[in-house]
């Protein structure tokens, strides 16, 4: 019975895998989200931030516009093929955890 207790709970306190982290990006860039904004609230550095944004730009799943008079592009917002990314990634999570 302990066993059954620690395989439960290994999985429950697993790490996020590459997938998790791509949709937690996507779910808040929705609306629109700043850098620092996304990098706090999907737990990444900087360096970690910057690798999947340049992943996700390069494939068309988030866009990158300037917001102010800075000129630095700094403000992400999910695509359509970015939001259909999320709508498959919910169906499947939800497939797997039922």
């Amino acid at each position: 019975m302990f066993y059954l207790v620690r395989i439960k709970d290994e999985f429950r306190f697993s790490h996020r895998s590459r997938v998790d982290i791509i949709a937690n990006i996507l779910s808040e860039a929705v609306e629109g989200a700043k850098k620092t904004h996304i990098m706090y609230k999907s737990n990444l550095s900087f360096k970690q931030l910057q690798a999947y944004l340049d992943f996700l730009l390069e494939r068309g799943l988030l866009t990158e516009s300037e917001e102010g008079s800075g000129g630095t592009p700094n403000h992400f917002k999910t695509t359509a093929k970015g939001r259909a990314f999320l709508r498959a990634y919910r169906d499947l999570k939800a497939l797997l955890t039922t």
